[in-house]
């Protein structure tokens, strides 16, 4: 293996939805490895906060308000960091939002802003992006995807609805975009502990019903996610892409029974 199969050093990272949670832990992972970071959401003063805590150094966080909602503002953002930087050598696709509620207690408002955000502004950022890398001749995507593309849960019908829109994206980007260099992978998280989620995990029922249905019986933390997209953001992945890498600690790999599957492991030589 080459000594820099995994160097991400020096490259240029926009984190779309990177103030907090999984995009802030993506930012401040690659801030480590040594790649400039750029870092998106609504809110200038989360963004704010978010660049104070992060490394100080060559390669300090930045950040640009946007709101992918908007798509004249995704154009004036990659425009922006293009511009001051160079280009964008990664795109980490995870601006997001999520309502819990019964499918049939949807208002259509909700459901818009939900696939305006995780669905539509996740592809006018990704084209916008991709517009550049494309004449670069080179570049990777990462779009945050969803256990909910693999099996559904239950109150959160458009969510799951975008994400899956969301796989079906990454493929066929992936389709388009590889004869320019371009890669697109999605990454798709199991149940991971944020600040948003961190009330629902403390539930002790919600905690004995994750150990049922993750074989590693605990949840995610945010740091779990940043090594996969460090790979795939770097020279290791070259020959990787249109693939949706789960990693959520083996729930996808199938149901566990609510039985006693205390089963006594023996061995034969």
């Amino acid at each position: 293996m080459k000594p820099d199969q995994f160097d991400v050093s020096n490259t240029v990272v926009l984190v779309s939805g990177g103030s907090r949670g999984i995009g802030l832990a993506a930012a401040v992972e690659f801030v480590r490895q040594g790649a400039q970071v750029i870092i998106t959401g609504r809110n200038e003063e989360s963004l704010r906060q978010a660049c104070a805590t992060s490394i100080e150094g060559e390669h300090a966080m930045d950040f640009v308000t946007c709101d992918v909602a908007d798509t004249d503002a995704i154009t004036a953002c990659v425009d922006s960091v293009t511009e001051k930087y160079g280009g964008i050598d990664t795109l980490i696709n995870c601006a997001g939002i999520n309502t819990r509620k019964p499918a049939v207690d949807f208002a259509p408002e909700e459901y818009d802003r939900i696939m305006d955000i995780n669905l539509r502004g996740a592809f006018f950022m990704a084209q916008a992006v991709g517009k550049k890398m494309i004449v670069a001749g080179k570049g990777n995507q990462i779009n945050i995807d969803s256990l909910s593309t693999l099996t559904s849960l239950t109150g959160v019908s458009p969510y799951s609805m975008s994400k899956s829109g969301l796989s079906n994206m990454t493929r066929a980007l992936a389709l388009e975009w590889g004869k320019y260099g371009v890669r697109v992978n999605g990454l798709a998280p199991g149940f991971i502990l944020t600040d948003l989620t961190k009330k629902m995990w403390s539930d002790p029922n919600m905690q004995a019903w994750n150990k049922t249905v993750t074989p590693l019986q605990r949840l995610g933390e945010v740091e779990d996610l940043t090594g996969t997209m460090v790979f795939l953001a770097s020279p290791a992945a070259a020959f990787v892409t249109g693939q949706i890498l789960r990693v959520d600690g083996g729930a996808s790999a199938g149901i566990n029974w609510p039985i006693n599957h205390d089963f006594e492991v023996t061995s034969k030589d």
